[in-house]
């Protein structure tokens, strides 16, 4: 039987050498679990369903077909300054941290203090936060991270009414931001100070960015 990963190559949605490379060396199975009950049977047969799953406090770790097309659409590299924004079991951390290593870094922003601790462990498995690549924060996520700014790219994995203008300000032109927005993920490209070219790909599903942010 075909793997996820490589039916995710197969059907498009993994076409850059360096992300498939993550995709294979970040285990699924190591961030699955709860924060509190984190004994979770079938690990690896649940990391091969392509389907999103929970992390307790109303959270999932994200379908892997959408993670893949996310992370594409980010177009990280090696050396790369990138924001997490809603990091959660941490998957989508380690595998940014994998493509932007050994010189990059990755800022991983989480509002509820357990999922930030369980995503930092999770991560913490492959060193990556040992060697400085990867930064956890407790932080709401909606108004970014003013003291690693700017970045090259800003990936957000829970769903916003908007894109916050805090992202915008904090990204490198030349920068990308993928955010989920109600029901689409959209890919913003920072062509100066004060343009952005946009694109929408409707038909996604996400679960709410949770933030204490009402501007």
């Amino acid at each position: 039987m075909i793997n996820l990963i490589d039916l995710l190559i197969k059907d498009g949605w993994l076409r850059t050498p360096r992300i498939i490379e993550a995709f294979r060396q970040i285990k699924r199975a190591d961030f699955l679990g709860i924060p509190d009950n984190n004994k979770l049977k079938n690990k690896d047969f649940l990391a091969e369903m392509d389907e999103p799953l929970p992390i307790g406090y109303g959270q999932t770790i994200s379908q892997p077909l959408v993670v893949a097309f996310m992370i594409e659409q980010l177009k990280p590299k090696e050396g790369d300054k990138i924001l997490d924004i809603g990091s959660g079991s941490g998957w989508t951390t380690a595998i940014l941290s994998h493509t932007v290593s050994p010189t990059g870094k990755v800022i991983a922003l989480e509002i509820i203090p357990d999922l930030k601790d369980f995503g930092e462990k999770n991560v913490s498995k492959y060193n990556f936060v040992k060697n400085k690549v990867a930064k956890f924060v407790c932080a709401d996520g909606s108004v970014g991270y003013k003291k690693e700014a700017p970045f090259n790219n800003i990936l957000v994995s829970a769903s916003s009414e908007k894109i916050y203008q805090s992202w915008k300000d904090q990204l490198k032109v030349g920068g990308r931001i993928v955010a989920p927005i109600k029901s689409s993920i959209w890919v913003l490209t920072k062509k100066t100070e004060t343009e952005f070219k946009e694109v929408e790909y409707p038909g996604f599903s996400f679960v709410p960015l949770v933030t204490k942010n009402d501007d």
